[in-house]
């Protein structure tokens, strides 16, 4: 997998914030560009699960403010700079499977933002193991007792 690009979901999720840290270790390591995903798709009730979301936005900018403070605020700004960040009007999943359509690894949080907490991986996380088109990396947060 040398100099081989990496593929990670980012939501702005803490897990995403775990996932993004380990993809970027990883192509450190193997010397392969980072291409950070976050997507956005309607209804828009997905503003009402996100904090400080106002009512009336525009998705794809809102989007790119995630992504790009992700970015920013968790790699170091060496790091940041090689980042490829791209905003995909998608469901995350099919954003994802498509960006690592060419890739060598998906990197992935066990969960995003959602109300189901209970369960051991998200939806994106799961359907991205079964249908991605590379390996997958998922990378877990805090195991709870």
């Amino acid at each position: 997998m040398a100099g081989g690009r990496i593929v990670v979901g980012v939501d702005g999720s803490e897990p995403s914030l775990k996932a993004l840290k380990w993809a970027a270790a990883q192509a450190a390591l193997t010397g392969g560009p980072l291409q950070a995903v976050i997507s956005w798709d309607y209804p828009a009730v997905w503003a009402s699960v996100m904090p400080g979301v106002p009512l009336q936005y525009d998705p794809e900018e809102l989007s790119q403010q995630i992504l790009d403070q992700a970015v920013d605020a968790t790699l170091t700004p060496e790091q940041a700079a090689t980042v490829t960040r791209t905003v995909v009007g998608a469901n995350a999943t099919q954003a994802l499977i498509d960006a690592a359509a060419d890739a060598d690894l998906l990197v992935v949080g066990d969960r995003g933002y959602s109300g189901f907490k209970a369960a051991v991986l998200g939806s994106v996380s799961s359907h991205v193991t079964q249908h991605a088109p590379c390996p997958v990396v998922v990378v877990r947060g805090e195991v709870r007792s």
